[in-house]
């Protein structure tokens, strides 16, 4: 019987899980993105989204629970400082995973694991099938007519718009 067994055990003993689940939460944290398998990224959403939990909490206990968990004290400074505000009115669901395909030396199927950023947050919505295929039909139509004129294909206000966002990010970042 598996009575208060929640976790996977990822075929690793409690500490070395333990351990790798520390430094992979940290470095997501750090970098945004992850590469890694599927079994580990399930595991690694669901501790992700408990320390962006403690985040929105954002009190001092809250703060000293993730720096037991995390292993870099500025990795947890950004995530109380930076990145809890894009969360502060979601109910969830922070971090997306993402299949990518197999891994060449033993096949291990590969996932990417993300943190969703505000951009993705704001553009979610409910789309109708057949306004959206005929927008884009319409859309691919201006750019392979602009190819054959050799102009450059008019992008959309939305699409720039991201793109400035993009561009003001790197320079703060950088």
């Amino acid at each position: 019987m598996r009575h208060r067994k929640a976790n996977k055990n990822l075929s690793r003993n409690s500490s070395h899980r333990k351990a790798m689940l520390r430094n992979m939460v940290t470095s997501l944290f750090r970098f945004g993105q992850l590469e890694t398998t599927d079994a580990k990224a399930k595991e690694l959403r669901r501790v992700a989204e408990k320390m962006i939990t403690l985040s929105k909490r954002g009190d001092l206990h809250a703060r000293r629970q993730a720096l037991a968990f995390m292993r870099d004290k500025s990795v947890t400074h950004k995530l109380f400082e930076e990145l809890r505000v894009n969360y502060l009115d979601r109910q969830g669901g922070y971090v997306r995973v993402v299949k990518k395909g197999s891994r060449k030396g033993d096949g291990a199927p590969i996932s990417v694991i993300q943190i969703l950023s505000e951009q993705e947050e704001k553009g979610k919505g409910k789309k109708k099938g057949k306004a959206v295929s005929s927008a884009g039909a319409k859309e691919s139509k201006v750019k392979t007519e602009a190819k054959s004129q050799g102009k450059k294909p008019e992008i959309s206000e939305k699409k720039e718009e991201n793109a400035k966002v993009i561009e003001e990010k790197a320079a703060t970042e950088s």
